[in-house]
């Protein structure tokens, strides 16, 4: 299994997507990442004997290989990179809500500093058309700006819509939060709504979705195999590298917290690119790619190191909940507050209830599968977000009721263009009738793959006109297990014989099941436990003859060895005799049925004929013929 070749932890905790590496005398790579405190830290294990201090620049008191470039500003975004002809190494570049700083670490110096008056929320350095200097563009609430290494407006656009496209002919209903180049025309993207996918220009080659948020992408060859990977830094802790032509995870590992960013460089000076994580907490993990004979395996593992990655999961999600508690714990000392009416604080035993219900068309709405989003107690829903794959335009559908209309309950008619399982990812906003503060419910329901069917069928409508038939090896209460996971039914079934109304294409759907062959089956276990029955007895007789024989020769360790054989024997025959019992049984049941069957064939005839069907019947029954059977019970004769 592929494991970290090393490991930090730093005293200091990093802001979610503010993470970079830069090397700033341009041969030492130092992570840099924002922290909390409206500092950013740049971690520099290289050059311990030059600490240098400026007017920003200061030693970090907990640890002796970070420096803090003090901002005192909450800072929004930053990264690193060459943006200047005449700078030592790369340029620190870090955005807050009003300004944007470029800083030269190496000689301690301001290179500009920009008021930004739309924000800067995203930040990247690069070229752009046939402007010849690199710019550093910004992202801010409507607007991007590009800036050149005096600090002058290169390039400036507003883009008002809230569509989001990534190309003409790409439009995403959701928030893009992440992009990064693949190779070639591909490219990796990742949704506010948890998808990560990865494009080739206007195709999808694949798409997923999670319940968590994806934190940090990037693309890394860490399987060595010569095409970069989608690696994926998720808000639970979890990272996975994933094939950028299926989707295939070939490598995942967990951090203890949220994931912060996912960087590459060559950390170790060693001529190789490591694959750097980095969480909020301050954990650092460097992974080299995989060797040759770590190559297809990065998955393998041990069971400790699963259970590790299990528990250091399940101890994450603990501490997101412990989080959410404590914040209703603040909540409810100020409850006798005359501010606290739009705290959000509701009942304890709230929970989100989910129902699935079948309704016919109408005259007002289609054909359609409701489902129903509703609270036990007297909180209201106030939105509710639902992702499901397929089955919505966009992936997502919002339902936000009127104020005049909030209540508990929700109702969401779904359409499912096909006969395909559907995972529907809930979330839904409960609070109080007058919160301004509302908590989130997440919740799976699955969509049965045959939900567009109605068990309730109009008497009137005409019956099935085609039929197949076919046998299945099992039996009915199988049947009626499948039937009752894939359709939707209100009270479920106990036969397999139902009917059906196709509310998508009309027509019925009739199901029914004859079960055959079960005294054969008694006959044949019968036989067979039988034949293993005598063998063990003649293995008991010889297994007696030899524990004597080695009484006799004074062998006592053979001896209690045999004997010990033949409790173990005797034990398995009593186990086969029991089994050979309940067999019996059950083939006398059958056995019983299969003759009530023909007394009450035989029930329906008077005199001669009534005698004449009982003896065919049995004679059928001798001679193993079923189709006889079932043709002499029906018409009275064998003869088709």
């Amino acid at each position: 299994m592929l494991v970290p070749i090393f490991t930090l932890k730093l005293s200091h905790k990093i802001n979610a997507r503010m993470v970079t590496i830069g090397k700033f005398d341009g041969v030492h790579p130092c992570l840099t990442a924002a922290t909390q405190a409206g500092k950013v830290f740049i971690h520099n294990p290289h050059t311990r004997a030059q600490r240098p201090v400026a007017h920003r620049l200061s030693q970090s008191s907990q640890d002796s290989d970070i420096s803090l470039l003090n901002i005192n500003q909450a800072v929004t975004c930053l990264t690193a990179g060459t943006l200047g002809p005449n700078t030592t190494g790369d340029t620190l570049l870090v955005g807050s809500q009003t300004n944007l700083l470029a800083y030269d670490v190496h000689d301690n110096a301001d290179i500009f500093y920009r008021e930004v008056t739309d924000g800067a929320n995203a930040i990247v350095l690069g070229k752009l058309g046939d402007i010849s200097t690199p710019l550093a563009i910004i992202g801010g609430n409507c607007a991007l700006q590009g800036f050149d290494y005096e600090g002058n407006d290169h390039f400036w656009t507003v883009r008002i819509k809230t569509t989001y496209r990534l190309f003409p002919s790409v439009v995403l209903m959701q928030t893009v939060t992440s992009l990064c180049h693949m190779h070639g025309s591909r490219f990796g993207y990742a949704l506010a709504n948890g998808t990560v996918g990865v494009y080739d220009r206007t195709a999808r080659y694949w798409r997923i979705k999670s319940k968590n948020h994806a934190m940090s992408i990037h693309a890394f060859d860490l399987n060595a195999d010569g095409v970069v990977e989608l690696i994926t830094g998720w808000s639970n802790g979890k990272i996975d590298a994933r094939s950028d032509r299926t989707g295939e995870v070939i490598f995942k590992d967990n951090l203890s917290s949220s994931v912060a960013g996912v960087v590459e460089g060559d950390y170790r000076l060693d001529g190789q690119k490591q694959l750097i994580c980095t969480s909020t907490e301050g954990e650092v993990r460097g992974y080299l790619p995989a060797s040759k004979d770590l190559k297809g395996n990065l998955m393998d593992s041990s069971a400790e190191q699963d259970l590790i990655r299990e528990l250091s999961q399940r101890r994450q999600n603990l501490l997101l909940e412990l989080r959410n508690y404590e914040e209703n714990a603040k909540c409810l000392k100020c409850l006798h507050s005359p501010t606290n009416s739009g705290m959000g604080v509701i009942p304890a035993n709230t929970q989100l209830q989910t129902a699935l219900s079948v309704r016919p068309a109408t005259e007002a709405q289609k054909a359609h599968v409701e489902l129903s989003i509703s609270t036990p107690n007297e909180t209201i829903i106030r939105a509710v977000l639902i992702f499901a794959e397929g089955i919505f335009e966009g992936e997502s559908h919002v339902v936000h009721p009127s104020t005049q209309n909030l209540s508990g309950c929700v109702r969401v008619p779904i359409i499912p263009p096909k006969d395909i399982p559907v995972d529907l990812h809930i979330k839904a906003f409960v609070g109080g009738k007058t919160s301004t503060q509302f908590h989130v419910f997440e919740i799976t329901r699955q969509l049965p793959r045959f939900s567009m069917y109605d068990i309730k069928v109009d008497p009137s409508a005409a019956a099935p006109t085609g039929k197949v038939t076919f046998t299945i090896n099992d039996r009915p209460q199988r049947v009626v297990m499948w039937l009752n996971q894939n359709f939707l039914l209100p009270e479920g079934v106990d036969s397999p014989d139902v009917t059906f109304d196709s509310l998508r294409g009309g027509g019925l759907l009739s199901i029914s099941m004859a079960s055959n062959g079960q005294v054969d089956e008694f006959h044949s276990v019968h036989q067979r436990l039988t034949a293993a029955m005598a063998d063990h007895s003649n293995y008991i007789r010889n297994m007696l003859v030899q524990a004597e024989d080695a009484r006799l020769m004074g062998d006592m360790t053979t001896m209690k060895k045999r004997y010990r054989e033949l409790y173990d024997l005797n034990r398995d025959l009593i186990n086969e005799y029991k089994i050979r019992s309940n067999n019996h049984n059950a083939l006398l049941a059958c056995l019983k049925s299969v003759n009530q069957a023909i007394q009450r064939a035989g029930r329906l005839r008077v005199g001669k004929p009534k005698n004449q069907v009982i003896s065919a019947c049995r004679d059928a029954i001798k001679s193993n013929n079923i189709n006889a059977l079932f043709r002499i019970m029906r018409a009275g004769t064998a003869s088709s």
